[in-house]
């Protein structure tokens, strides 16, 4: 998974991930800080954490003002963006649905919610459907998500698995998660989509140790919001000019240029000066330790950035600055755990939002990848029966003594495979134009990208196919069996379509 998000398959969502109490005492931490507003947030918040009453509606508030003020607000998705409320019943989502309806009314908001739950319920002495609340039927629901005036929805126990939206930001999670049900529920937020560059989890229900446990068996990573002290990007900020590898000039041209939509020829200049004092003026030491403040800055602002609304524009400079200079960092030595993997940035969906954010913070200052896809045309693949049969039997022979939590769906996951990894494109042009090695090659990493899409909803098989050797040189013989066929054609799986 670490590697899946490096290679911006999938979107980190624990990255900015919070359990309601460290939102709150983020908030109580800056509250006499200029560089923050926290006026909107800190009074809905105190009435929850200080008060007994953990209603419904209080929650719904907290919701609605974070969405709009920091999701919305901020342009999220290139202004797309879309909230998933999880909740632990089909009476707490109704409940919510209500309350999120009812303060959006208040807000004067253009946006609306809708309910996700399975059957007929009592609310309110009447029954109510999915159909009946919502006003259309519910097999549309997935469709409706993603059309305005559309942007909230609540669950009870439906879309928390299968469910890839790309569109899907934000989730506010009201229910008791742990293993694998909570890995599979927060990573419906971790679809890719080309102007998406966070997730956001905020969290009434968990702690952040059970959270991190349970994705432990995936990734190791430590959650921000325990350890971040926002009155350190103060200390940050001065030790990285300290360094004298920048100074405001340089921040403000390289910024200015950008949000005019330069083109890199006309930004390079800037950084590649600061690259230059970087390499000349600072020792090894040095380089590491203004390279890690550097990173360390922008992971923390961009956490805080999805709590908190900023009242002053320069730390929103500071980090589109340094976002950009980063990646021509040389790496020093003892920089190698991520092994040189920094992905430049899709400049122009960046440069959008960004704008935006700047736009708001000025404003506010005057006032007060899953696998790749198969080549157009080619449909579903359905696999011959008997092949299936014969991979499942197999596959039973020799892994049916593993305890699967369900060994019938993984086997016939397992059995679709080569079908899936048939659909590459890159595999295929290695079957039409290279040899058998070559084609090889090209399969094990068709491969890999199809198990990082089946991570989600199969994360058992995942996991095994990542921890166990033996496994992972089977599934790779099978599906290359399976699959392979000179010149693209003959033995390969069928293709719908094609």
């Amino acid at each position: 998974m670490k590697q899946a998000i490096e290679e911006r398959f999938i979107v980190d969502v624990l990255a900015n991930y919070t359990t309601v109490a460290s939102y709150y005492k983020l908030i109580r931490t800056v509250e006499d800080d200029p560089m923050f507003d926290t006026s909107r947030a800190s009074r809905k918040l105190r009435a929850y954490v200080e008060g007994n009453d953990h209603a419904i509606g209080i929650k719904a508030k907290i919701i609605v003002d974070h969405f709009h003020d920091q999701v919305l607000g901020t342009r999220k998705i290139g202004g797309q963006a879309r909230a998933m409320v999880v909740t632990g019943s089909i009476q707490r989502a109704l409940e919510y649905f209500h309350a999120i309806r009812s303060y959006l009314r208040e807000r004067g908001s253009s946006i609306e919610g809708i309910v996700a739950f399975s059957g007929e319920h009592e609310y309110a002495g009447q029954t109510v459907s999915e159909a009946s609340l919502n006003g259309f039927p519910s097999n549309s629901i997935a469709e409706k998500i993603v059309e305005d005036p559309y942007r909230i929805l609540v669950c009870a126990d439906k879309f928390q698995t299968g469910y890839d939206e790309p569109l899907l930001h934000s989730m506010y999670v009201d229910k008791i998660l742990s293993g694998v049900q909570a890995v599979q529920t927060l990573s419906r937020l971790n679809r890719a989509h080309p102007d998406k560059y966070d997730a956001f989890v905020l969290d009434f229900a968990n702690d952040a140790e059970a959270i991190e446990a349970a994705f432990s068996d995936y990734y190791k990573t430590t959650i921000l919001s325990e350890e971040t002290d926002a009155n350190k990007l103060h200390d940050l900020r001065a030790a990285l000019y300290a360094a004298g590898v920048f100074g405001e000039a340089e921040i403000r041209e390289l910024v200015r240029l950008f949000l005019d939509g330069a083109p890199r020829e006309q930004l390079d200049p800037i950084l590649d000066a600061c690259v230059a004092t970087y390499n000349e003026d600072l020792d090894e030491d040095g380089q590491v330790a203004f390279k890690g403040g550097a990173k360390a800055f922008v992971r923390s602002y961009g956490f805080l950035g999805a709590i908190l609304p900023y009242a002053n524009p320069d730390w929103e400079e500071l980090a589109i600055f340094l976002n950009l200079l980063i990646p021509k960092l040389p790496a020093p030595k003892e920089d190698d755990l991520s092994r040189g993997v920094l992905e430049a940035i899709d400049m122009e969906s960046y440069r959008a939002e960004k704008r935006e954010t700047i736009a708001i913070t000025l404003q506010d200052e005057d006032t007060e990848i899953g696998p790749v896809p198969a080549d157009g045309g080619v449909g579903k693949p359905e696999p011959e029966l008997d092949r299936l049969s014969n991979i499942i039997k197999t596959f039973n022979d020799m892994f049916g003594d593993v305890d699967w939590e369900d060994a019938d769906r993984v086997a016939r996951t397992v059995a679709e495979l080569p079908a899936k990894v048939a659909e590459d494109s890159a595999y295929r042009n290695a079957m039409t134009n290279s040899d058998r090695q070559n084609a090889r090659i090209e399969h094990d990493q068709a491969l890999n990208r199809a198990m990082i899409g089946l991570l989600s909803d199969n994360t058992e098989l995942y996991k095994r196919f990542s921890d166990d050797p033996e496994f992972k040189r089977w599934l790779a013989d099978m599906s290359f069996t399976e699959s392979y066929s000179p010149g693209g054609g003959g033995d390969q799986p069928e293709l719908v379509g094609s």
